[in-house]
């Protein structure tokens, strides 16, 4: 096991990793911007360095900088958490060549992964079926005709290096084709410096399942069940539950083992998703997040199994020690991410907070790293918490979150309570009937 591990992240998931951390007996440091000094996670750590001003790039971004952070304080591993370097293999690699230990899996599985053309033709050879599409990147005005007329429209012009909806155009006409892939291909180049798009069919009322894989790196892997994500504001996600209302046990058994059975394949490491598109009773492979998801809590709820401890465990070495036989789901969870955002327009809302009130009482989560008097920085993120409720029953939680929100107060800042209040108000909500296109178009009614 590690004696000292470097978290590089903030916010909440530096408090989430701290914590498993603290339970396994491992110290722990905090790295921080100039602008995180006061953070929550800061004032836990057992150490604490200041690496950088303000802006991402030049401090949680910043390799050298977390590198001679890991060196001046002896950290043997570091937990990238979600988002900066969780996916960076570069950042793997060299935390390898220093003789550091990346708590993820190899730098090779984040580099197939991070590459959409590579993993759906990783995950194709794998068994796990896929949205029919364009085999590799589209180089020209023919093929990109061809193609789309293949699988007919509407079609999903994507970028092979993308994410959070940038470099994603839905075309559906064929007059639109050129100047839309065009226009995918100038976004991709701008945010990830990769210009190649690729090709899919457009589905028109999926929703968006996501499977918890967890593998040892030594041919061992279980899923962990499945998130639905569906409800989603420009590509991101709002709110989240386990098990999906869209299955039925037989789907659900028959994706976790066919994902399960490709990852012990493929000899993946630690916690990863395999997310989907869900339509008519088929699963069309997206992508693969090669990293602890935002929406873990939900998992974690209905399983029991501390992801991030395990994570841990599984980076030091140590084989699984569960089999598919033992992971068993108890009940229902759902989690609603709290952002310092205005509930309407989702401008963010940075400043200091004048009162915090978290809710309480049987079921009821609360992962955050804000408290009364700190002051959310305008340069991050807008996330501050998640809210994640448990019940015996889907209705049972739907209730208990009724509850917790109308105890849930934030002063000081605007936050997207009021919207989730709205939402769980909802009858579609309520029964479970909404596709990833639900949530924009009730934003969109006057």
């Amino acid at each position: 096991m590690f004696d000292k591990v470097l978290i590089a992240n903030r916010g909440e998931i530096a408090l989430r990793i701290q914590r498993a951390c603290k339970e396994l007996g491992i110290a722990t440091v905090a790295v921080h911007s100039t602008a995180d000094a006061e953070a929550m996670h800061v004032r836990l750590a057992d150490e604490s360095v200041c690496i950088g001003p303000p802006p991402a790039s030049d401090s949680y971004l910043n390799i050298p900088r977390l590198l001679a952070a890991c060196e001046i304080t002896g950290a043997d591993a570091v937990h990238p958490g979600y988002g900066f370097l969780s996916e960076n293999a570069r950042f793997a690699e060299i935390l390898e060549d220093h003789n550091i230990t990346f708590i993820g899996p190899s730098s090779e599985h984040i580099r197939i992964m991070g590459d959409k053309i590579a993993a759906k033709e990783t995950v194709q050879q794998l068994g796990i079926p896929v949205v029919p599409g364009s085999e590799g990147g589209i180089s020209g005005e023919l093929e990109a005709r061809k193609v789309a007329e293949s699988i007919g429209y509407p079609v999903l012009v994507k970028a092979a290096s993308g994410g959070g909806g940038r470099g994603m155009k839905v075309v559906h006409r064929s007059e639109d084709l050129l100047s839309s892939m065009a226009s995918a291909r100038a976004e991709a180049k701008a945010a990830f410096g990769d210009d190649t798009v690729y090709m899919e069919k457009f589905l028109t009322k999926p929703r968006h399942i996501e499977i918890q894989i967890f593998g040892d790196g030594q041919g061992n892997a279980v899923h962990l069940g499945e998130r639905d994500c569906s409800l989603q504001r420009r590509h991101q996600k709002v709110f989240e539950e386990a098990p999906s209302p869209a299955l039925n046990a037989d789907s659900r058994k028959r994706i976790g083992d066919t994902v399960a059975k490709a990852i012990g394949e493929l000899g993946y490491r630690g916690a990863g998703t395999v997310e989907f598109l869900y339509e008519d009773g088929e699963f069309y492979f997206i992508e693969m997040n090669t990293r602890l998801q935002v929406e873990h809590p939900v998992t974690e709820m209905i399983t029991g199994i501390d992801l991030v401890l395990e994570q841990i465990r599984v980076a030091s070495g140590s084989q699984l020690t569960i089999s598919q036989e033992d992971v068993t789901f108890s009940g229902h969870a759902i989690e609603c991410r709290i952002n310092a955002e205005n509930p309407r327009t989702f401008r963010p809302s940075p400043g200091r907070i004048t009162y915090w009130h978290p809710p309480g009482g049987l079921g009821v989560r609360v992962d955050s790293g804000v408290y009364q008097g700190y002051s959310i920085p305008p340069y991050y993120d807008s996330l501050i918490g998640k809210l994640v409720v448990h019940g015996k029953t889907r209705n049972e939680c739907l209730m208990r979150l009724k509850r917790a929100l109308s105890e849930f107060v934030i002063d000081g800042i605007e936050t997207t309570i009021p919207l989730f209040n709205e939402l769980i108000r909802q009858p579609d909500i309520a029964n479970g009937m909404y596709d990833i296109h639900w949530l924009e178009k009730f934003l969109s009614k006057p």
